[in-house]
């Protein structure tokens, strides 16, 4: 395999890895209905508030890295405002968004079009290998929360 297609293949299993640490799947899978709201004392977040922020983010990257009349949101719109989902499809919903752009993503890593170390033509100097390091980092920080608060809800058995 030469170089470029082993980086596309670590990028690739990079945006969902699980030899290090628990991947997006497991965190979400099992959580009781009536705790997707709650806040653990100590903590800031709900497990709904860091999904979300989790597909919002997600999905703003993979945007950026796709769209030339792409525009930034603000600070607050990565945040969800409400602790509880809105409705009871609203989790199964989100995972299912999330899971659907990480595809996106490994679609975009894997493609041989895409140079990986050029600058994204409407960015101010980023590059899609940045971007996709970037999306993974982010999630694994935030998916790490998603357990910790599982953990402080007795909802961890992991």
């Amino acid at each position: 395999m030469d170089r470029d297609a082993s980086l596309r293949e670590h990028l690739r299993k990079l945006l969902d890895w699980k030899d290090a640490h628990v991947s997006f799947d497991q965190a979400v899978a099992g959580l009781p209905a009536d705790l997707r709201g709650a806040v653990p004392e100590g903590w800031v977040h709900s497990p709904w508030q860091l999904l979300e922020h989790l597909r919002i983010c997600q999905r703003d990257i993979l945007d950026f890295c796709r769209n030339p009349r792409y525009v930034e949101p603000s600070m607050p719109q990565y945040w969800p405002p409400a602790a509880a989902p809105a409705s009871g499809d609203a989790w199964e919903q989100s995972v299912a968004a999330f899971r659907r752009d990480r595809d996106e993503l490994r679609r975009l890593a894997a493609d041989p079009a895409v140079e990986l170390f050029d600058r994204i033509p409407h960015g101010s100097g980023q590059t899609y290998l940045r971007e996709l390091l970037l999306v993974a980092d982010h999630n694994a920080y935030h998916v790490g929360q998603l357990v910790a608060v599982r953990r402080c809800l007795g909802a961890w058995s992991g």
